[in-house]
């Protein structure tokens, strides 16, 4: 893991590349990712964490530090696709279900399973209010706290947790009337 903590304080003379380079390395997957849970495309999270990255090129000196590069890269992501969607960008397709790398290599069989289980979870995500959905992954999937989450959002804290309490439990509601999640 690069420690990128020296950004907040970069000057002219960095070579932007090297960073760059390290960023897209570091980042790029998360970035992606979160791209494609917000436009629902592939090819779209393509061109957004294209276009990120080029941001992040160009504005690179304007980073404050005053949070995460993660939570930098994010709002950058989110500042994009909303860009896109107020210039009526085309957004529909089947969320793929994502996979955190595992020590142990599963069986075939298994590998099959788990994939259809997470998918068939994230379809049901995918049908909570927006607002809701996007909390769920950003906490759960990108593991960023509450203050992460709110500042890439612009919301408070108070409003990060009161969605993150009504998406999780809409999806109990859901399991306990017994909606099957396959």
């Amino acid at each position: 893991m690069v420690d990128f903590s020296y950004l907040g304080a970069i000057t002219e003379g960095l070579n932007k590349d090297q960073v760059l380079t390290d960023l897209m390395s570091e980042h790029g997957k998360d970035v992606w990712k979160y791209a494609l849970f917000l436009t629902l495309n592939p090819n779209s999270a393509d061109d957004i964490m294209q276009e990120v990255f080029l941001k992040v090129y160009e504005k690179m000196y304007s980073f404050r530090g005053q949070a995460s590069v993660k939570t930098w890269l994010f709002t950058i992501t989110r500042n994009v696709v909303r860009d896109q969607w107020k210039s009526a960008w085309s957004r529909k397709i089947i969320l793929l279900g994502t996979r955190r790398s595992q020590e142990i290599l599963p069986s075939a069989e298994q590998e099959v399973m788990s994939q259809l289980q997470e998918q068939n979870i994230w379809r049901h995500v995918l049908k909570l209010p927006t607002k809701h959905r996007e909390i769920l992954l950003l906490q759960i999937h990108h593991e960023l706290t509450l203050a992460e989450i709110a500042a890439i959002l612009h919301i408070s804290e108070g409003t990060v947790k009161s969605r993150l309490h009504r998406a999780r439990a809409q999806m109990n509601k859901r399991i306990q009337e017994g909606e099957s999640l396959e």
